[in-house]
């Protein structure tokens, strides 16, 4: 999750005021985000419904953050 653009982000803005001291100039922007990695059991659920719910409830505040997931099938051994 990541500030949206309307959104001042003050980690980012500290960073890049950190490069710029360490004469790294070419910095233009710094974004300082956050993710969860979730494993969610495959039990026929729409599982994209699922973690929006989830995102938008709990996770983020979506008044200011904007997110984006992706989803990744595993297999365990047994």
């Amino acid at each position: 999750m990541t500030y949206k653009e309307s959104i001042l982000d003050p980690q980012g803005e500290a960073v890049k005021t950190a490069l710029h001291r360490l004469d790294y100039q070419t910095v233009e922007k710094v974004t300082v985000g956050k993710y969860f990695e979730l494993n969610i059991a495959d039990r026929g659920q729409n599982i994209d419904e699922e973690v929006d719910q989830m995102c938008d409830q709990l996770l983020a505040n979506v008044n200011m953050e904007s997110y984006r997931y992706e989803i990744e099938s595993t297999t365990t051994e047994g």
